[in-house]
């Protein structure tokens, strides 16, 4: 059951970061309305990692394609942020009156001012949605308070994927690495090509309100982008800046491949476990009727959402709602949106379908591990 203590923190959650890492995905959403893991979206997991921390107060600084982001929230009922005060807020990008859609979370932040400056929690917890986990914000948050410290920086300990830091689309301060000296971080470095074990950052963090509010005042009106960049490092001899390092399961999505790989590891039990074990992760219902399994039918390591109708094989694949996969149709390694329609006999081999997508009878598409197919939403095949 949710922890229903409240904590002394708001949440605010950056559903546009990292869209063009992805842009198969992200021609009509945002990453935090990518399908994941057969029913969610990578939203739910930082909501509901807030939500099961007590964080009844969460807002959401939305950019650009929002409206399926919006269909999917709905009033926030399924994470339990359905209230008078606090809840669910959803700020779309021309809620204020200056109309200017900005791309770093100074700006961003900046037009939230006032809504900020009336609430009353002590500190502020801000994440992307690029990243799937089951994270303890209160642990984060207890660390936070009992340092001390002015910013605490959520990081993991792992290589750079080679996607990212390969991505044609890395603009000016994408992704940071730490050097920490202790738990201080000492430096913070924007698109290192380091190779070997890094300080990732994870780009959740915690300030205190008020502290945060008089940050990005100033780095606004200094003409102030990106919170790191133009924050963080310019003063980090002033502010006392925390590493809290996650050990936990991520999923970081930086790449159509990246995105295939993180689906499939988790059609392994123990990485199922890590991710949804500990606190449960919600998402918006849809009535369906059971999945159904017809005879002949076969399906091997397979993770497959309600609403289904399977008529011929499937092995090492991931089916979201609604999927029909066809007599005879034969296929494998591959992730399947809602509603997408395999018809008979079709062979199909490392692909990706977005929803509503028809593989016609007969047809043979065919990737490879490290290129897998994909194919546009409502695409006839």
């Amino acid at each position: 059951m949710m922890n229903t203590s409240n904590t002394n923190a708001l949440g605010i959650i950056f559903p546009n970061a990292y869209d063009e890492l992805v842009p198969e995905l992200t021609s009509e959403r945002l990453m935090a309305s990518i399908p994941f893991a057969g029913r969610y979206r990578m939203i739910d997991f930082v909501l509901s990692s807030m939500a099961n921390c007590g964080i009844d107060n969460v807002t959401v600084l939305v950019r650009e394609n929002y409206f399926s982001l919006l269909d999917h929230l709905g009033s926030g009922r399924e994470w339990d942020l359905t209230r008078k005060n606090g809840g669910l807020n959803i700020f779309p990008p021309f809620a204020q009156k200056n109309m200017r859609v900005y791309t770093g979370r100074v700006g961003m932040i900046a037009t939230i001012m006032s809504f900020l400056k009336s609430q009353k929690e002590k500190y502020v917890v801000m994440s992307d949605t690029n990243i799937a986990f089951n994270f303890d914000f209160k642990a984060l948050l207890d660390t936070h308070i009992a340092s001390g410290a002015d910013v605490t920086i959520a990081y993991t300990k792992e290589e750079l994927p080679d996607s990212i830091m390969n991505s044609e689309e890395l603009n000016k301060g994408r992704y940071y690495t730490l050097d920490l000296e202790g738990d201080r971080v000492k430096k913070i470095h924007i698109n290192s090509q380091e190779p070997g074990v890094q300080n990732f950052s994870m780009n959740v963090y915690v300030f205190e309100r008020e502290k945060l509010i008089k940050l990005i005042n100033e780095a606004f009106m200094g003409g102030g982008v990106y919170m790191e960049r133009d924050i963080l490092i310019p003063q980090l001899g002033t502010l006392t800046i925390n590493g809290y390092e996650y050990k936990e399961y991520t999923a970081r999505i930086g790449s159509l491949k990246g995105y295939f790989d993180e689906n499939m590891k988790l059609l392994e039990n123990e990485n199922l476990d890590a991710l949804f074990g500990k606190n449960p992760i919600y998402t918006k219902i849809r009535d369906d009727n059971p999945t159904r399994y017809v005879n002949g039918s076969s399906a091997k390591n397979v993770m497959v959402a309600d609403g289904c109708v399977i008529e011929g094989e499937i092995e090492n694949c991931i089916l979201f709602r609604g999927v029909k996969i066809g007599k005879g149709a034969k296929v494998k390694n591959a992730i399947l949106m809602q509603d997408t329609v395999i018809e008979a006999g079709v062979n199909a081999e490392y692909i990706i379908t977005d929803k509503k997508v028809k593989v016609s009878e007969g047809r043979e598409l065919k990737g490879t591990d490290t290129f897998p197919i994909f194919v546009a939403k409502k695409q006839v095949v």
